[in-house]
């Protein structure tokens, strides 16, 4: 369902080397977009990913960096614009690895977690804007829905949970620019490549039979709020969380 709708944007998209990033990166560019796919640590999967999403007709190119470091995302940002000459989407997908509950996290572990997102969606956010400012642009935001229901786990919830303050305050200050700010609040989300012990995980703690739409999620279900929440369609669309869970939660 591609109709061109981003023919001649521009969208970066962190952690987009697999799961749901990268149906992101594919649905953008499926829309005309010119797409960075961005990653830390799994460059070879970001590469092959771009790879990917050329083939099939698309622009793409994987630029790779750490979020948390001011200097490396405002060289991300720049890059991207020397290579496609403007930036009209940012999506900030990247999380850490890092997860445990209070008595298993170590200081420094849960630092590390909190910063992906939150200094992540901080500082792209912060160097994305000013190539924004003359025709508008959106920032979408992957939420969880650990944010509103708690988990035993840590970092996801509490950083996911900022992104929600951040979208809010992100889109009183941006909305003068055209900005728009939003956050896509993902349910159970299961991938082909995803390994058991996830897919276990998930269906434990939610039941296909407690989904009213009674299905698990794809990331393409995702992808494709993002791309909705981007669109013209919902230009007069800020500071809001779209759950896009099934029903799961309805918040």
């Amino acid at each position: 369902m591609a109709d061109g709708m981003f023919e001649g944007k521009v969208a970066l998209v962190s952690g987009a080397a697999k799961r749901i990033g990268l149906a992101i990166a594919k649905r953008l560019a499926a829309e005309g977009a010119g797409v960075v796919v961005h990653a830390n640590s799994s460059r070879g999967a970001a590469e092959a990913g771009a790879r990917e999403i050329e083939a099939a007709g698309g622009r793409a190119i994987p630029l790779f960096g750490d979020v948390t470091d001011p200097g490396q995302v405002e060289a991300l940002i720049a890059s991207a614009v020397e290579h496609f000459g403007r930036l009209d989407m940012v999506v900030h997908n990247a999380v850490s690895p890092n997860h445990g509950s209070l008595a298993e996290l170590d200081f420094e572990a849960w630092r590390d977690g909190i910063s992906v997102i939150l200094d992540g969606a901080f500082l792209l956010s912060k160097f994305a804007a000013p190539h924004m400012e003359n025709g508008g642009g959106s920032i979408v935001f992957i939420g969880g829905t650990t944010a509103f229901t708690g988990a035993a786990s840590l970092i996801r919830p509490t950083g996911k949970a900022g992104l929600v303050g951040l979208a809010r305050a992100l889109a009183l200050s941006l909305g003068p620019q055209a900005i728009r700010v939003n956050v896509v609040s993902p349910g159970r989300i299961d991938a082909p490549d995803d390994p058991p012990e996830r897919i276990a995980a998930y269906a434990g703690n939610r039941p296909v039979e407690r989904i009213p739409l009674r299905r698990a999620g794809a990331p393409e279900d995702i992808a494709d709020a993002v791309a909705a929440i981007c669109g013209s369609d919902m230009r007069y669309v800020t500071g809001q969380t779209i759950h896009a869970t099934g029903g799961f939660y309805m918040g």
